[in-house]
């Protein structure tokens, strides 16, 4: 039986598919437990942005704001965490900073720290 010249063979060893597969497996599992705190950040800052502008004093920003959490189901933001201001313009201007930990394996974690301010 006559082989083809190694040179001439083309093609992944096992060994790099097994890697391969290791890899978009890693990626996978991270952007499962990601996505979930990327999509509650979206929620909390259209939220705010929502407050911000139907909003006319403090009190009313977070009444505002406590509605959309109890719709969309925001846990990390309450309306007690917002800062509410006002610029140099009078428009009310709504900040939040807040941090996640998602543990991955044993003592390594992803940490998203968020920090906005909308108006």
């Amino acid at each position: 039986m006559k082989h083809a010249p190694r040179h001439r063979q083309r093609g992944m060893s096992f060994i790099g598919v097994v890697l391969w597969g290791f890899i978009i497996v890693a990626l996978a599992i991270v952007g499962s437990k990601a996505v979930p705190v990327v999509i509650e950040n979206m929620n909390i800052k259209k939220a705010a942005i929502k407050a911000a502008r139907q909003g006319t004093t403090v009190q009313e920003v977070r009444s505002i704001y406590e509605r959309s959490q109890a719709i969309d189901d925001m846990t990390s933001v309450n309306a007690n965490d917002l800062e509410v201001t006002k610029d140099t313009d009078g428009k009310i201007v709504v900040s939040y900073n807040y941090e996640r930990d998602i543990p991955l394996y044993g003592p390594v974690y992803l940490v998203f720290r968020f920090n906005d301010s909308v108006k």
